[in-house]
C-alpha cells in the first residue's frame, strides 16, 4: 500500500462525503495505492451511516473503525495507526477545513529526506477564540522544547511508516499534538509546510479551554518525558539541593538575627518555619529522585536508548 490516509471524525455527518469525494479525487491523481481510514470516536450523529455508506460504495479502500463512545483523538489515531498498511500515512481531521490539494507538496517534503512533515495553517481562518490561545500555545512549545513548528496542533500531517511503527514513540492521554517533539526528540527529521486552510462550514468546533488547559499539562509531562526520563535523578537532585540550600540559609539568618541581633526567642520567628519546610521539601524532592532512578533501572529497556534508521551487512 501507498498511501494511508487516517481521519478521526466525531459528529461531522455534513463534512464526510465532501472530504471523500476531494481527498479520493486527489489520491487517483497520485497513481500510487491508497486506503481511507475514517475513526469514529463515538460520534452522536449520522457520522457512522456516512462512513459506513463510503465503505459500501469503495469496498477495499475504505476502512471504517468504530469507537463504543468518545475517547479522543490520541486513541483514535492510535488505532487508525495500528491498522493502516501504506508507506506513507497522512492524518487529517474530518471538519473541511484541511485541503487534500495540499498531498502532493507534503510527498515533495518527504521526498527531500524529512519523516515527518507538519501542516502550518496560515493564514488560519478561525475566530480569535481559537487563534490566539493557539498562538500562545505554540510560542510556548517552541520555546520549551526547541521544535520549530509554528502549528503543533495541526492534524494535517505526513509520516513515514518507521515513524508510527516506532514502538518506543508511546502516544497515550491527548499525545498526539506532541508527535513532532517526540519524533525529533527519536531522531526523526521534522519539518513545517505552509497550508492552505478552509473556515468551517458544517458541525461544531471541538476546541475549548479544557482542552487549551490540558494542552499545557501535557506539554510538562512531555518535556519531562524527552529530558529527563532517561536521568531523573539530574532532575531532581538539583531542585531538591537548591530547596534544602535556601531553607538552611533561611534558618541560619534567622538564628543570628535573633541571638545576635534582636535577642529574640527563635521559636517566635515565622521565617524559622519556612526554613524547615523547605529543607523537609529539598530531602523530599531528592528521595523522589532517587525513587525515580530506582524505576528507571528496573524498567530499562535497551531499544528506548536509541533509534536506528538503517543497517548494513548486519547479520
Amino acid at each position: 500500500m501507498g498511501i494511508s490516509v487516517v481521519i478521526p471524525v466525531m459528529n461531522e455527518q455534513e463534512n464526510i462525503r465532501p472530504l471523500f469525494e476531494r481527498l479520493i479525487a486527489q489520491l487517483e491523481d497520485l497513481g500510487q495505492s491508497y486506503e481511507v481510514i475514517f475513526v469514529d470516536d463515538g460520534s452522536t450523529d449520522n457520522t457512522f451511516a456516512e462512513v459506513k455508506a463510503l465503505h459500501d460504495e469503495h469496498p477495499g479502500i475504505v476502512r471504517v473503525i468504530r469507537f463504543r463512545k468518545n475517547f479522543g483523538k490520541t486513541p483514535a489515531l492510535v488505532a487508525g495507526f495500528s491498522r493502516c498498511r501504506g508507506k506513507i500515512v497522512f492524518t487529517m481531521d474530518g471538519d473541511l477545513q484541511d485541503d487534500p490539494a495540499e498531498i502532493p507538496r507534503f510527498l515533495e517534503k518527504l521526498e527531500e529526506g524529512y519523516d515527518l512533515v507538519s501542516g502550518w495553517k496560515y493564514p488560519r481562518l478561525d475566530p480569535i477564540t481559537k487563534t490566539f490561545p493557539s498562538r500562545v500555545f505554540n510560542a510556548l512549545v517552541r520555546t520549551l522544547t526547541g521544535v520549530p513548528l509554528h502549528d503543533i496542533n495541526n492534524g494535517f500531517k505526513a509520516y513515514r511508516r518507521e515513524v508510527i511503527d516506532d514502538a518506543y514513540l508511546k502516544l497515550y492521554g491527548e499525545f498526539h499534538r506532541f508527535v513532532p517533539v517526540m519524533a525529533q526528540w527519536r531522531g526523526y527529521r521534522v519539518t513545517e509546510i505552509k497550508v492552505r486552510h478552509h473556515p468551517r462550514r458544517f458541525g461544531v468546533s471541538k476546541f475549548g479551554a479544557r482542552r487549551f488547559a490540558r494542552g499545557l499539562i501535557d506539554l510538562l509531562n512531555v518535556l519531562f518525558l524527552t529530558t529527563f526520563l532517561r536521568t531523573p535523578l539530574r532532575f531532581f537532585g538539583p531542585f531538591g539541593f537548591w530547596t534544602f540550600l535556601l531553607g538552611l540559609l533561611i534558618d541560619a539568618w534567622v538564628v543570628i538575627r535573633s541571638r545576635l541581633i534582636e535577642n529574640q526567642p527563635i521559636h517566635t520567628q515565622p521565617m524559622l518555619f519556612v526554613g524547615i519546610l523547605l529543607m523537609i521539601f529539598g530531602v523530599q524532592f531528592v528521595l523522589v529522585g532517587l525513587q525515580s532512578e530506582m524505576i528507571r533501572h528496573y524498567a530499562f529497556q535497551p531499544g528506548e536508548e536509541y533509534s536506528i534508521k538503517q543497517e548494513i551487512d548486519v547479520q
